[in-house]
């Protein structure tokens, strides 16, 4: 991401998110851990202190970076599923949605795996695992409208099957990083959402014999 005299003149905010931007960038091919302020300030063109007249330290950065992907793929799901009536077919345009964002960002999970693994809570980990609480309590309201209309068993364990929501994209996308091709997750996805959703629709609990 070169920056042009142009673009070295930005108002504060758009360095920001330029910024950010550029992490994320970066994230697609390095190992997000090992990201230093130096090469945020090479792929943008800009010397060390240019980048900290807008954040204090790498941890601020780090911070906007996890909070631009939380906003940026809650606003794509939720937009994905505005309008749809049935519950399933709105999972099914979420799960959708999220595929092609992360297609779209390939540094995306990089980041959000490397910062969930972090063993110190730091803000830019508090805030994925916000964004994965938010995402599930909008699965689960799903899920609910989901059993109240029909189209899912009143049985089903609606925490589990958020949970394996997420999991089933995060495991696409964790074989789509291993095999090098990004754009596997996306050929894959459609599959792989029609086996979770049989097993969801078909769900029941085993009843034991007494």
């Amino acid at each position: 991401m070169r920056q042009g005299p142009r673009q070295k003149n930005l108002p504060a905010d758009e360095r920001r998110n330029v910024t950010v931007e550029a992490v994320v960038a970066l994230a697609a091919s390095t190992n997000p851990a090992e990201i230093t302020t130096a090469a945020i300030a090479k792929q943008m063109n800009l010397t060390q202190g240019a980048l900290f007249r807008h954040f204090p330290n790498k941890e601020a950065i780090w911070q906007a970076a996890i909070k631009w992907v939380a906003v940026r793929l809650m606003a794509r799901i939720e937009k994905a599923a505005e309008g749809i009536s049935s519950p399933l077919e709105a999972m099914h345009a979420m799960f959708m949605a999220h595929v092609d964002f992360v297609s779209e960002h390939p540094g995306v999970p990089r980041m959000l795996f490397g910062e969930l693994q972090r063993v110190n809570a730091t803000p830019a980990k508090r805030l994925a695992h916000a964004l994965l609480h938010q995402y599930a309590i909008r699965l689960n309201d799903l899920i609910t409208a989901g059993k109240a209309c029909g189209e899912l068993p009143a049985e089903l364990d609606s925490d589990a099957a958020a949970t394996l929501f997420v999991g089933t994209i995060q495991g696409l996308v964790m074989q789509s990083l291993i095999a090098g091709d990004m754009e596997r997750v996306r050929a894959d996805a459609p599959r792989v959402f029609a086996i979770y959703r049989r097993g969801i629709v078909t769900a029941q609990i085993k009843k034991g014999i007494g």
